[in-house]
């Protein structure tokens, strides 16, 4: 039960960290969207609990994409304003994801960076794609953005782009759930299919009981948003058929966390007793909070490890 304390928070910590989400990234993300994750970088720069968490949890591919950007001459620390990553199901090539990147870019330099190591770009359809290494594309959709992935992830995005899929405003579903979170320095938003895995293994094994079997077709999908203003501060919406299913979650989360807590260590009481949990309508509600100085001894802690990774 011990991942019911911290999965919700981090359930994209294998993704990155926004701001809203801009028109570029927008006409890229395909209809059968996953995962949106959005993290503001200018308002991560403010917060010593922000950077830490960014540096411990920041994935091998994230890594690899900001040394592969001060490869082409743009320093993520300087340059970088938005960070936006897109996850969606590929009908014969699985879940693909790719990233865009926003911010005041020294493009003219980097071009020419890249004409004097003799990158040359290659085309799709009328497209230039440039390698970064690693295996990862980029393409400038404009002198302050930039997509990047690798071949089947990019091609797909600028097929959504470029009108050859249907995109993400097709998706209701999915547009429904950005309208309320995507001023937040960090947000997310998690289809049906995700979310039901991610419910699943934040409850552990009480997930194996009847009750979460009954109500797992029933949630439709979630968004989340993080801040680190006066501390850490974490608020998930899991969305709902009905109020009978959201009231039936929340139980069962309650129950989770009440069980888990008879035999908790100190260090998971923190992270239980920082946590609220509720139903509103047909959505459960879990609101996490707890000052700088409990969040990062929580990081450093075996339970955080377990969790995050």
């Amino acid at each position: 039960m011990k991942r019911i304390i911290l999965a919700f928070f981090l359930m994209m910590a294998s993704a990155a960290w926004a701001m809203p989400l801009g028109t570029s990234a927008r006409t890229l993300i395909p209809k059968q969207v996953q995962q949106i994750v959005s993290v503001d970088y200018r308002a991560l720069k403010d917060s010593t609990t922000a950077i830490a968490l960014k540096e411990q949890v920041l994935p091998d591919s994230m890594k690899q994409f900001e040394t592969a950007l001060k490869g082409v001459g743009i320093n993520p620390d300087k340059d970088l304003d938005q960070l936006t990553f897109a996850s969606y199901r590929a009908v014969k090539n699985g879940v693909q994801t790719f990233g865009v990147a926003q911010g005041p870019f020294p493009t003219k330099a980097v071009m020419k960076k890249l004409k004097l190591k003799k990158i040359k770009p290659t085309k799709y359809f009328t497209t230039d794609i440039y390698p970064m290494g690693n295996g990862m594309l980029m393409t400038f959709l404009d002198d302050n953005t930039l997509a990047f992935g690798n071949t089947t992830a990019l091609h797909g995005a600028l097929d959504a782009r470029d009108g050859r899929v249907e995109s993400f405003d097709s998706n209701t579903e999915m547009t429904d759930l950005v309208g309320s979170v995507e001023g937040g320095p960090v947000w997310s938003i998690l289809d049906q299919k995700g979310t039901q895995n991610m419910m699943r293994s934040a409850l552990g094994q009480a997930a194996g009981i009847a009750d979460f079997e009954t109500v797992k077709k029933r949630l439709l999908g979630s968004r989340y948003t993080m801040s680190f203003t006066s501390g850490v501060n974490f608020d998930l919406d899991v969305v709902t058929a009905d109020s009978v299913t959201a009231a039936t979650l929340s139980a069962l989360v309650k129950g989770g966390m009440l069980y888990r807590k008879l035999n908790a260590s100190p260090t998971e009481k923190v992270a239980l007793d920082s946590m609220t949990v509720e139903s509103s309508s047909s959505n459960l509600q879990l609101h996490f909070k707890t000052d700088d100085q409990k969040f990062q001894a929580l990081m450093h802690s075996d339970l955080f490890a377990t969790v995050s990774h």
